[in-house]
C-alpha cells in the first residue's frame, strides 16, 4: 500500500478562552487511505468537529503533524491553507449553505469562480456534476424551489466540482427526513465506490453504518478505530426501516 491520503501524528489543538485553556484535541494520530469512507463519531465536546476543521484546513493545530496528499498542511500559512482547501477539499454541510437567490448551476459553479476557471469550463463542469447527482434538469432552480434532499445534492455537486482529493461531510443528513437521508447516504456511498475519499461526521449510528471504518472520539482522543466489514448492508437495512415506517 502506498502513502495514505491523510496522515496525522500527535495532533493537539488548544483554545484559549479568557485565562483558561481548552484542549480540544489531545494527540490524535490517524492514517486514512485514498478511497476510504470514514465515519467520525463521538459525543458533544469529544473533539470530532475540531478534528474535521483541521482536516478541512479551516484551522491549524497547536502542535503535531498533518499531511494531505504530498502537502505538509500543518506547516502552511493562511494563504497556502486556503489554496489547499479550495483545490483539494469539498465540503458538505448540514444546512446546505447554498446562496438563496442563485440558481443551482451557479451555486455549483461558485468554487470554480474563486479558482479563476473560465466561464465556459465552469458551466460545463457544473452541469456534469449536477447530472452526476441526478439534478441536471433542475440547474435553473433556486434553493427555495428544491426539496431538502435536492438542495443537499446541489451541495454535493458543488463539493465535487473542483475534483477534490477529499469530501468532508459534516452531519449531511441532520436537516433531512429518514427517507431523504437514505438517498443522500446512498449517493455518498456510490461516490466512494467510484474512488472518492469521504470523511463524515455524524452522531447517528444508522448513518455511520454506510462507512467502511469508524473513528470514535472522546475527550480529544480517538478511543476506537473499527472496520465495518459490511457497509453495503446499511442501504438495505435503512430501506427496510423506511418501508416499515
Amino acid at each position: 500500500m502506498g502513502a495514505p491520503l491523510i496522515h496525522t501524528r500527535d495532533l493537539v489543538k488548544v483554545y484559549r478562552v479568557g485565562d483558561n485553556q481548552i484542549r480540544a484535541l489531545a494527540g490524535v494520530s490517524v492514517d486514512i487511505a485514498r478511497g476510504e469512507f470514514i465515519a467520525v463519531m463521538g459525543p458533544s465536546g469529544s473533539g470530532k468537529s475540531t478534528f474535521m476543521n483541521l482536516l478541512g484546513c479551516l484551522d491549524r493545530p497547536t502542535s503535531g503533524e498533518y499531511v494531505l496528499g504530498d502537502r505538509r498542511v500543518s506547516e502552511l500559512a493562511g494563504d497556502e491553507l486556503a489554496e489547499v482547501r479550495n483545490r483539494n477539499i469539498g465540503f458538505v454541510f448540514q444546512n446546505f449553505n447554498l446562496l438563496a437567490r442563485t440558481a443551482a448551476l451557479e451555486n455549483v459553479e461558485l468554487p470554480l469562480v474563486y479558482a479563476g476557471v473560465a466561464a465556459g469550463e465552469r458551466r460545463n463542469r457544473a452541469l456534469q456534476m449536477l447530472a452526476k447527482v441526478g439534478l441536471a434538469e433542475r440547474a435553473g432552480h433556486q434553493p427555495a424551489q428544491l426539496s431538502g434532499g435536492q438542495q443537499q445534492r446541489v451541495a454535493i455537486a458543488r463539493a465535487l466540482v473542483t475534483r477534490p482529493l477529499l469530501i468532508l461531510a459534516d452531519e449531511p443528513t441532520g436537516a433531512l427526513d429518514s427517507r431523504t437521508s437514505l438517498e443522500i447516504m446512498g449517493l455518498l456511498q456510490e461516490l466512494n465506490r467510484g474512488g472518492m475519499t469521504v470523511v463524515l461526521v455524524t452522531h447517528e449510528p444508522d448513518v455511520a453504518r454506510f462507512a467502511g471504518r469508524h473513528l470514535r472520539f472522546r475527550d480529544g482522543r480517538v478511543v476506537e478505530d473499527q472496520v465495518n466489514a459490511r457497509p453495503d448492508d446499511a442501504l438495505a437495512a435503512l430501506r427496510a426501516e423506511a418501508v416499515a415506517a
